[in-house]
């Protein structure tokens, strides 16, 4: 079994390991970082550990702690991913097209789900369907826009912070 599996599978007693193993470049590295861990914990080999955890409440305690002993370096290689992004849009020096036609078409979608939300003749469970689609497109429309352009002041801190973790 890849690490990854593995690694989900173990997500069942430490939740905060599914960001680290879902959506980066680094996610095999924290992958096999975690699952390593668990590995020490229990004396079992990988395929092994998930069953080993479900076994033996103790273990698991003391897989929660040695998780959080490494939760500072495992977000650090996590941030230092979208880092790495944000860096590569502002390097290229030209304007960023990609973020302005994300952004203006998620803006065109939330409009026109409020417009159809307000205007038509839609039952209310319809109107409730489509709601939560506005609602996840909004989600959307947040995250494009702390990507692309930053969020808030606590952000250029974080930034500053990951970037001298990895010198």
């Amino acid at each position: 079994m890849d690490p990854i599996s593995i690694a989900m599978g173990l997500s069942q007693f430490v939740p905060s390991i599914i960001k680290w193993v879902s959506g980066s470049d680094k996610a095999a590295d924290a992958a096999q970082q975690v699952v390593d861990v668990a590995a020490q914990i229990t004396g079992r080999p990988a395929d092994q550990v998930v069953e080993a955890l479900k076994a033996d409440p103790s273990l698991v305690l003391e897989f929660r702690k040695a998780v959080m002993a490494n939760e500072t370096q495992m977000d650090a290689m996590y941030l230092a991913d979208v880092a790495d992004a944000r860096k590569r849009d502002v390097a290229k020096g030209e304007h960023n097209y990609r973020a302005d036609s994300m952004y203006v078409l998620a803006v065109l979608l939330v409009a026109a789900l409020v417009y159809v939300v307000l205007q038509s003749s839609l039952d209310e469970y319809g109107k409730g369907i489509i709601t939560l689609v506005l609602g996840r497109f909004l989600g959307y429309l947040d995250n494009i826009y702390n990507f692309e352009f930053g969020a808030t002041r606590a952000n250029r801190a974080k930034d500053s912070t990951i970037e001298n973790l990895s010198k």
